[in-house]
C-alpha cells in the first residue's frame, strides 16, 4: 500500500499538485523524454488511487508528496509532471478481487448496505445479470467474508471468484 501523509508535505520543490492528464495526451513529449531517461514512475496501489494526499517513492529513487486539490483523480497513466527535464507518471499496482454474488434481491440489498457500512471499496462486476459486486481487497479474504456469515450460511450470497482484475 502506498504510504499516506497526514500534514502538509516537507519536500518543497518535489510536491506533485495537479494531475495534467493521461499519458496518452502527452505521448510524443513522453517518448522523447523517455530516449533522455527523465521519464520517472510513481507506483500507486489501487486501493491509494482515490486519496489525495500521498507520499511515493518513485522507480529512480525520488521522494514525492502528493498533494492534489479535490475533484483530482489518479489513474494507471496519470502525468503528474511534465516539463523539459522530465516527467512523473504513475503506475498503478492492483489489487485482488473478492466477486460476491448475491442471489436473491433482499441479500443484494444487505450486501451493499453492508460494504458501504465498512466503507469496502467496491464496483459493479462486470456480468451479464448486473448483480455481482466485486471487492478490492486491503486485507485477506477470511476478514472480509467473516463480515457476511448470515448471508453466506443462509446461501444467500455466494463468493464467485478471488483473483485480480
Amino acid at each position: 500500500m502506498s504510504t499516506v501523509t497526514t500534514g502538509a508535505p516537507d519536500l518543497v520543490g518535489r510536491t506533485l499538485t495537479t494531475v495534467l492528464g493521461h499519458e496518452r495526451e502527452f505521448a510524443a513529449q513522453l517518448h522523447a523524454l523517455s530516449h533522455r531517461g527523465a521519464v520517472d514512475e510513481v507506483e500507486v496501489a489501487e486501493e491509494d488511487l482515490p486519496r489525495r494526499r500521498l507520499r511515493l517513492t518513485s522507480r529512480a529513487g525520488t521522494t514525492y508528496a502528493l498533494s492534489l486539490p479535490r475533484g483530482a483523480r489518479l489513474a494507471d497513466g496519470s502525468v503528474l509532471r511534465l516539463d523539459g527535464e522530465g516527467a512523473v507518471v504513475v503506475r498503478t499496482r492492483a489489487a485482488g478481487r473478492l466477486r460476491l454474488r448475491p442471489l436473491d434481491p433482499g441479500a443484494a440489498l444487505r450486501l451493499g448496505f453492508l460494504a458501504g457500512h465498512l466503507h469496502w471499496v467496491v464496483e459493479l462486476a462486470d456480468d451479464p445479470d448486473g448483480g455481482d459486486l466485486e471487492v478490492v481487497l486491503q486485507a485477506p479474504v477470511e476478514e472480509y467474508l467473516a463480515r457476511l456469515p448470515e448471508l453466506l450460511d443462509a446461501g444467500r450470497v455466494e463468493w464467485a471468484a478471488v483473483g485480480r482484475p
